[in-house]
């Protein structure tokens, strides 16, 4: 997947060779962000455009606009589960919010 980034924004695009263009939409959003160029500069300007835009557009109408990313996740485990991480959190001396942090984290390293 070919990406691009503004202001924490992501992007994917692709190629239309039919059409001689990039076109692509900003991820992770409920509301629809679409981007096109015809070359990777154009393509980049018109992220940051579209990006701009969408926040504009947000404050214009009394929206907060979405964050790609909030920080937050739910994630559903059983009973037992659960009652085994608490322990082991415990154990460790940390909050279950701290010590999933920290196991996430050593799994991205």
């Amino acid at each position: 997947m070919n990406t691009m980034t503004y202001k924490g924004y992501q992007g994917k695009f692709e190629y239309d060779q039919d059409a001689d263009i990039f076109h692509g939409e900003v991820l992770h959003l409920n509301d629809v962000v679409t981007f096109q160029g015809r070359s990777i500069d154009e393509l980049k300007k018109a992220l940051a455009d579209s990006v701009e835009d969408y926040l504009l557009l947000c404050k214009e109408v009394g929206k907060e606009p979405e964050k790609p990313f909030s920080g937050r996740f739910n994630i559903r485990i059983s009973p037992e589960l659960h009652k085994k991480i608490v322990n082991k959190a415990l154990q460790d001396g940390m909050s279950l919010n701290a010590w999933i942090c920290q196991k996430l984290e050593e799994c991205t390293l």
